[in-house]
């Protein structure tokens, strides 16, 4: 399943800079694990990735201008390994 992973809310900063990308096409990424660095007047960023997964997408370049809700790029995500997918279909039936 492909999962487009946006930027969070960064503090209300508008027009955030990219300025570094940790990731690049082809990545197997890992939750929480840091894909870009955005700076704004205020600060420097890292922005995480939400989901696990194979980076089949860049949308962003550095230089870029970002705001919270942009695409950073789509994740073909790694599907639920099956026990845990039991258990959450589990907690759902049964909460």
């Amino acid at each position: 399943m492909s999962i487009t992973v946006i930027v969070p809310d960064i503090g209300g900063a508008e027009g955030a800079e990219v300025v570094e990308i940790f990731v690049a096409v082809g990545d197997v990424i890992e939750v929480e694990q840091s894909l870009i660095v955005v700076e704004s007047d205020k600060a420097s960023m890292e922005i995480p990735a939400t989901v696990a997964g194979k980076v089949t997408e860049l949308k962003v370049a550095l230089g870029d201008a970002l705001s919270e809700g942009d695409a950073v790029l789509v994740v073909e995500a790694d599907p639920l390994p099956k026990h845990r997918l039991k258990m959450t279909l589990n907690r759902l039936r049964h909460p």
